[in-house]
């Protein structure tokens, strides 16, 4: 079962858990698994429209999704799912 990491902004939602395995086959499947366990990760990961939030980077293995097939990038039992909000900023 894939597992996703989840950044200290999150974690309050996922009851303080630093990782949470989640099945699923692609990346928008994991995402979703994420959201059906912590429901109050919807609005930090997904828009209105149900796309990622623009602020959202979603990395598969070390490999940003948006180089890959997005969502719909295949997604392994052994793998890992990182969640990494972006950082805005600075001077």
């Amino acid at each position: 079962m894939p597992n996703v990491k989840i950044p200290p902004v999150l974690r309050q939602h996922t009851d303080g858990a630093t990782e949470v395995s989640v099945t699923g086959s692609n990346v928008g499947a994991v995402l979703k698994g994420l959201v059906e366990q912590h429901p109050d990760t919807r609005a930090q990961l997904f828009a209105d429209d149900g796309e990622l939030n623009r602020f959202v980077n979603v990395y598969l293995n070390d490999e940003d999704v948006r180089v890959l097939d997005g969502l719909e990038t295949a997604v392994g039992e052994t793998d890992t799912v990182m969640i990494l909000p972006a950082m805005a900023g600075g001077r």
